[in-house]
């Protein structure tokens, strides 16, 4: 889970679903209710609505909805035969899943240092980290913009190797005019509440124009099923509830409009925080969807206890880098490895980001937010 500041009173909320449902309340019951009548509540026609819309706006040729994120990598590495022996190149600065699902099929997680600028992995470090046991390369679209994908997919391409975006956070989001989730092998995403597409509860997709791996995705989704109890593969139970579909093809309908949304709000708090802290730099070839709008702070717990005993939530993502998590420590990599994602995890903090925070509430963060960081820092 993503550590909260949560407010003690009745303050404003950090991501507000409630308005959300309130404003789509009629639409999302009425699919809901629908499902709840035809009664497929695994894999019913509203998984299959969903695919079908998905991959037609990333332009990928298939979609393979599942039920996470994290689900989501496991599946395309799992179709890509990654296993026991196999390195995987990733960010060390990014949620626990990522490198998660690279340990759980027993491949090794190999780390490259990212951006300063993005906080995105950094494509020119990429290629001295590639190995004879590398099998894919998966670089994070970090708080809702794409890593350099171009860069990227061109060093795979010179080493034969996949590319799989985790785009947990950026579905919706553009890389040179073409949508994530359609930059590389394959894009994995989250519908995770929080998320700027999110269900209400857990859910995912892989997308890829590759037949093959289409199909492999499919049956490890359900376990390892060609047909009905004829398994030809070792799977899992990665299927989507219809429920979850549903939700989310309620929300699909207002989609773009929240992402104008989210950038509207975005570009507030870049001008009234201009020349006061450091915050997301948005590349000039890619637009963001603004999953969180994350800037860098010292003093960051005291910060934040400022500011949520205003009433004004915080959130940190992500506190530890990877490399220094107690699970990983097998591989190594002591403090000072990756110095780039590490200060970054020491000092970055999220503040509220949702399509329907008003202005005056993103200037009441933000005067919060200044008082608060003019406090003398702690020791």
């Amino acid at each position: 889970m993503n550590r909260l500041l949560r407010c003690e009173n009745n303050g404003m909320e950090f991501i507000d679903l409630k308005t959300q449902y309130r404003k789509l309340k009629p639409v999302i019951d009425a699919r809901i209710h629908a499902v709840l009548d035809h009664g497929q509540y695994i894999l019913g026609a509203e998984v299959r609505e969903l695919e079908e819309r998905l991959a037609a706006r990333t332009g990928a040729k298939h979609c393979i909805a599942c039920s996470s994120g994290t689900d989501a990598l496991l599946l395309a590495m799992m179709a890509l035969g990654v296993g026991p022996g196999d390195e995987v190149i990733t960010a060390p600065f990014t949620f626990f899943a990522t490198g998660e699902m690279i340990a759980l099929l027993g491949a090794k997680p190999v780390f490259v240092d990212i951006e300063p600028e993005s906080w995105n992995l950094d494509a020119s470090q990429i290629e001295a980290a590639i190995t004879s046991q590398t099998r894919a390369i998966m670089p994070v679209s970090l708080y809702g913009q794409t890593a350099d994908m171009d860069a990227i997919n061109a060093i795979a391409e010179r080493h034969g190797l996949p590319v799989i975006e985790d785009a947990a956070q950026s579905f919706g989001a553009l890389y040179k005019g073409r949508a994530s989730c359609n930059l590389s092998t394959i894009g994995c995403t989250s519908f995770f509440p929080s998320k700027p597409l999110g269900c209400y509860g857990d859910g995912g997709a892989c997308f890829t124009s590759d037949d093959a791996l289409a199909t492999a995705m499919r049956e490890f989704r359900n376990h390892g099923q060609d047909r009905r109890y004829h398994h030809t593969r070792i799977g899992i139970n990665g299927r989507m509830d219809t429920i979850q579909a549903a939700v989310l093809l309620a929300k699909l309908e207002v989609f773009d409009t929240e992402l104008v949304a989210r950038n509207e709000a975005a570009g507030r708090y870049a001008a009234l925080l201009r020349g006061v802290v450091a915050a997301p730099q948005v590349q000039p070839d890619r637009t963001c969807v603004w999953a969180q709008y994350t800037v860098e702070v010292e003093d960051r717990d005291a910060v934040g206890a400022i500011m949520s005993a205003q009433g004004i939530p915080t959130a940190v993502h992500y506190p530890e880098a990877l490399h220094l998590q107690p699970v990983f420590q097998y591989l190594g990599l002591p403090a000072g490895s990756y110095p780039v994602a590490e200060q970054a995890a020491q000092r970055v903090m999220s503040l509220p980001m949702h399509p329907y925070l008003a202005p005056p509430a993103i200037e009441e963060v933000v005067r919060a937010f200044k008082a608060a960081i003019s406090q003398p820092v702690s020791k």
